[in-house]
């Protein structure tokens, strides 16, 4: 034999030929397992259609999240198939008249009256740029098997941050994902990584299961990590009556979904967490109490006609704020409780956000976006700050163009709205993004 020959079929044997490289070759081709199993061409082009179909169908159903990876490895069965992938990101954005303090587009991080003369800002970000490792198998016993684990540059100082970490067979859910009281289905495209401020979307480690044996019902249920957020209160001596504490029970979340055609659907969704602090007295007596915190959540998304779309969310509970896309920065889930000082409370909020897409090509269209959202005060929270974040909310118009299947740019116009709680006060920034994409 050849060294040429004995090198291609040791590539094909350790399954690390690209498979468009292995479409591409007419000749049949035989590799050799433990059980003496030979493929030829056509059965191997076959597994990896096969496995190309089940990556994509793993695919977790965010705009944001990549399909098929370029680069796979298959074992010699053709059972399991490691798929490893990245995907380039740049962003260039320009703030105007009036500015946001993140390289996300966050109203409430709108600077107050008089805290910045600067009404003009220029950045660029690459950092939401992705690494992924996704493998999927059959088991006789086990079913289709998922694993996948990603991560971007977002950690401190640009660091690598784990987005994801999980593994899925049977319903099953284990591992570092998205929560259950959200909906990627309904979220709507944005090249602000942030997205509308009244949407619902975090990752967490979890245990969960999702029922789909009932046609077009879904059934979903999870116990979270538990990860409280607070505002803790201070005496007049700068002592803590209250103060962050180990959580003891997990965070319990559910959803119920009908779905009607490839891309409509409604969900109803719900979260119950119960959050415990450290409380002290005047004598300086520590003890561990807790608040109650819960939301509900309705979203859909559905097409008008052929080539609208509609996407909708709305959200309103107590104690739930590290949950929005823009109160999760005010550490909102507990508040002091003014009327008591050894108490802290569970404030009520909300937050909504309606948007429409119209598909242009199938490679090309355009959106907008409209979200609201807002805090309440409750015994007598707040007091003293009259700035504090009230009322938030964020338009954004939009273009996307697939020009090829790994590359795409987009282009956006964002408008926010910042409100404090006593002096009404509103304060305004806008922003133009464009941005440049590029998937292996």
């Amino acid at each position: 034999m050849k060294p040429k020959q004995k090198l291609f079929i040791l590539l094909l044997v350790l399954g690390i030929l690209p498979y468009n490289f292995l479409a591409a070759q007419g000749d049949s081709l035989c590799v050799e397992n433990q059980q003496s199993t030979t493929f030829t061409h056509q059965d191997r082009e076959k597994m990896v259609q096969e496995v190309i179909v089940l990556l994509n169908e793993a695919k977790p159903p965010y705009f944001r999240e990549p399909g098929a990876p370029r680069f796979l490895l298959t074992d010699r069965q053709g059972k399991f198939a490691l798929g490893i992938g990245a995907v380039l990101q740049a962003v260039a954005e320009y703030d105007f008249d009036g500015i946001v303090k993140n390289v996300d587009f966050y109203p409430s991080y709108i600077p107050l009256k008089g805290a910045t003369g600067v009404k003009n800002e220029f950045q660029m970000d690459i950092s939401t740029s992705k690494i992924f490792i996704k493998m999927v198998g059959r088991n006789r016993v086990l079913g289709n098997i998922l694993f996948y684990t990603a991560g971007d540059f977002r950690g401190s100082n640009n660091t690598f941050r784990l987005l994801n970490c999980y593994v899925q067979l049977r319903g099953f859910t284990f591992g570092y994902t998205y929560g259950g009281f959200m909906d990627l289905n309904a979220t709507p495209t944005t090249v602000d990584f942030s997205g509308p401020g009244g949407c619902v979307f975090y990752r967490t480690t979890q245990f969960a299961y999702n029922y789909t044996g009932l046609k077009n019902w879904s059934f979903y249920g999870a116990i979270e990590m538990p990860n409280v957020d607070g505002i803790y209160e201070t005496d007049s001596d700068l002592r803590y009556t209250s103060e962050a504490a180990a959580q003891r029970m997990p965070d319990f979340t559910g959803n119920i979904q009908y779905s009607w055609g490839p891309e409509s659907q409604i969900r109803a969704a719900g979260i119950v967490r119960s959050m415990t602090y450290n409380s002290f007295n005047n004598k300086g007596d520590i003890s561990a109490k807790s608040a109650i915190g819960w939301g509900v959540q309705l979203s859909s998304t559905f097409m008008l006609g052929r080539q609208f779309q509609i996407f909708a969310q709305g959200n309103y509970g107590h104690g739930i704020g590290q949950f929005f896309n823009d109160k999760g920065n005010l550490n909102l889930d507990l508040v002091p409780d003014t009327n008591n000082p050894e108490k802290m409370q569970a404030i009520p909020m909300m937050g909504w956000y309606a948007a429409i897409q119209y598909n242009i090509k199938p490679n090309l269209f355009v959106s907008s976006i409209y979200s609201a959202y807002r805090l309440y005060s409750e015994n007598g929270w707040p007091v003293e700050n009259s700035d504090f974040f009230r009322y938030g909310q964020y338009f954004a118009a939009n273009v996307f163009w697939n020009i090829t299947n790994c590359f795409q740019v987009g282009a956006e116009y964002l408008r926010g709205w910042r409100t404090g709680f006593l002096d009404k006060s509103t304060r305004h920034a806008n922003r133009i993004n464009v941005m440049v994409q590029y998937s292996l």
